[in-house]
């Protein structure tokens, strides 16, 4: 066995992705409630009860839900979050809490952390509003993947830092077009597409374009996250990535209301220099 990735939601309702390894399971982000998780791992093979650890991009309402606590503190699960996100956490807990909550809450910062032995997460800051938000190249048991939402912008050394994955997870949130033209107030336009928001569909696959272009192996999975469900529509999206064949056989669109398969290793890895005979 080695690292399995199922999304339980991923939409601006709650975010929540489940990952599996001989070492346990651990979920990043926690945006929706432990009531609503437990049903979405009807299925999967895992309990909540088996959830070990945590690890959160950022606290915004859909990615953290704070009645998530009482389930941390009774399954004795272990939260990772950035410094600054881990004293806000502890600052606006509940006092009758914070005494059993506080030993559970596991600080990080640039450097490479270990939720569960032999899984290392290293933290890539991304622009997002005013606190900014964090995504992962998560590595062990001889697997590779790399996990960014809530970017307004892709920070120069992504590509890089996202090279040779064996699952990119990225995401692309709204078209330009259905953007502009919605109903939204100019200012909620403005912070989605302003560099501090959101990625575009067209912003994210630049990304992943040059992501591939510097890869010598092509992914087993291409995951797209937190797709709008006013300013965005999956045909157009599923159109727009498979224009690029290296793209469209590994391509999951992740969903709000339900769950993903579990995304694991392919049978037989891409060969090296794959990305070059299905270039166009």
């Amino acid at each position: 066995m080695s690292l399995e990735l199922c999304i339980l939601a991923s939409g601006s309702l709650g975010n929540a992705a489940l990952l599996r390894c001989p070492a346990g399971v651990l979920l990043i982000d926690l945006g929706i409630g432990p009531r609503i998780t437990a049903k979405r791992l009807d299925g999967t093979g895992v309990r909540l009860a088996d959830i070990r650890a945590c690890c959160i991009t950022h606290l915004d309402s859909d990615h953290f839900n704070p009645n998530w606590i009482a389930t941390l503190i009774r399954h004795q699960i272990t939260i990772h979050c950035h410094e600054e996100k881990s004293r806000q956490l502890l600052r606006d807990i509940d006092p009758d809490l914070k005494r059993e909550f506080h030993p559970l809450v596991s600080s990080f910062n640039g450097r490479a952390f270990h939720p569960l032995p032999g899984l290392s997460f290293s933290p890539i800051p991304l622009a997002h509003d005013q606190a900014g938000s964090h995504g992962f190249v998560i590595e062990g048991f001889g697997y590779r993947i790399g996990y960014a939402t809530d970017l307004g912008r892709v920070p120069a050394h992504l590509p890089d830092r996202f090279k040779n994955l064996n699952l990119l997870a990225l995401e692309s949130n709204y078209d330009k077009d259905m953007q502009e033209q919605s109903a939204r107030p100019w200012f909620l336009k403005r912070r989605i597409m302003g560099g501090k928001g959101h990625l575009s569909n067209h912003q994210a696959l630049q990304a992943i374009k040059q992501i591939l272009d510097r890869a010598d192996r092509l992914p087993d999975h291409i995951v797209l996250l937190h797709r709008s469900r006013e300013c965005n529509c999956p045909k157009l999206v599923r159109t727009l990535f498979s224009k690029d064949k290296r793209i469209a056989p590994r391509l999951t669109l992740a969903e709000q209301f339900h769950r993903s398969d579990w995304l694991r290793p392919r049978a037989q890895s891409p060969a090296t220099g794959e990305q070059l005979l299905l270039q166009f």
